[in-house]
């Protein structure tokens, strides 16, 4: 039996284990068994109260920065990544507020390592779907310290030249802040538009996604957090597995999505296991960690596997994780789906 076949019968069978039998299929390497890096930059008591201390926070981030680019300081780092004159995006996820979502703490300490390396206020946009949320975990509050401007997708409107249309299209139940709303004519609600703050300001991209579950997705990831957070039009997509499989991985692979990623981060400084997108802390559990990678597969995969594992030892019902996003990612070639080719970097 190859090593490919007897990694997806372990998979198999730990899934089973878990009360969910979900047979899944690891795209084969090539030859060449390309590696995905993924950096975990470890620290201790990083959080006070669930939310971060900047200052311990900080050398913890910048340190997991410099491995993952091979640099010795996060200025040179983000040089690497970033030109002089890009204007960057930093898509967090606030739905479930500033303790299981994503930390402004840490996009804080994100958003002065930029300014230190010599990027300029006006060249750095915090910005997620809905303004509402923003404000509620606390980004407008974090924006006017910082000086960078908040943004939400849904109130700037959707780029009808770049939109997302799939082979087999769903019709969408259209609703306010959609594109087509309201309109009238044949086709409507088969296309999801672009948000235009991404298709026409920001050059790069960050993506800062929670390690927070999802009943639908497995996790609420950088394919969720990304995907559902660019385009109008996702009611058709949100909630059912099967649809999110498919349009999740075709999202990303929109070049004004997943080319203009420089880096994915995921925030572990603690994982939410059950009750996500919406706040629980008592299904949480501190990590004190920061994930740093260029291949989104592989980070959510790997948050996959926590999840299943804080379930696991909290007796919790089994998990329903989407496996089949990443099998299509990978299908795709927008990262490395199998285990045995992710290659993990812990660093403290």
């Amino acid at each position: 039996m190859s090593r490919n076949a007897r990694l997806q019968l372990l998979l198999f069978a730990l899934l089973a284990g878990l009360g969910r039998a979900v047979a899944v299929d690891f795209v084969p390497a090539p030859a060449t068994n390309p590696v995905a890096r993924v950096v975990v930059a470890q620290g201790d008591h990083l959080l006070q109260a669930f939310l971060p201390d900047e200052a311990q926070l900080a050398p913890v981030f910048e340190r997991g920065l410099t491995n993952l680019t091979h640099t010795t300081t996060a200025s040179a780092a983000w040089l690497t990544l970033i030109k002089t004159n890009d204007v960057v995006g930093i898509k967090v996820f606030s739905e479930p507020g500033p303790l299981t979502g994503t930390h402004p703490g840490l996009v804080a300490v994100l958003v002065r390592s930029l300014l230190t390396a010599g990027f300029s206020t006006n060249q750095i946009v915090i910005w997620d779907k809905r303004r509402d949320d923003l404000h509620q975990s606390g980004f407008d509050r974090l924006g006017a310290e910082l000086g960078v401007a908040v943004v939400g997708t849904m109130e700037t409107g959707f780029d009808t030249n770049a939109f997302y249309l799939p082979d087999s299209p769903v019709m969408g139940s259209l609703v306010w802040g959609d594109t087509e709303f309201q309109q009238k004519g044949d086709g409507l609600g088969k296309k999801s538009y672009v948000s235009r703050l991404v298709s026409q300001r920001l050059t790069k991209l960050i993506s800062v996604a929670p390690l927070i579950n999802d009943p639908a997705a497995g996790v609420c990831g950088h394919f969720y957090s990304l995907g559902l957070g660019s385009v109008d039009n996702t009611r058709r997509f949100e909630g059912d597995p099967d649809r999110l499989a498919v349009a999740l991985p075709e999202l990303i692979a929109l070049p004004q999505l997943g080319d203009r990623v420089a880096l994915y981060v995921t925030d572990a400084l603690l994982v939410q296991s059950q009750g996500g997108p919406a706040s629980f802390l008592q299904y949480s559990t501190v990590l004190d960690q920061v994930w740093l990678s260029h291949d989104p597969v592989a980070l959510d995969m790997l948050a996959s596997q926590q999840v299943l594992r804080e379930r696991q030892a909290s007796h919790a019902p089994p998990a329903k994780m989407n496996f089949e996003i990443y099998t299509n990612a990978a299908m795709l070639q927008l990262g490395i789906q199998n285990p045995n080719h992710i290659q993990v970097e812990t660093v403290r």
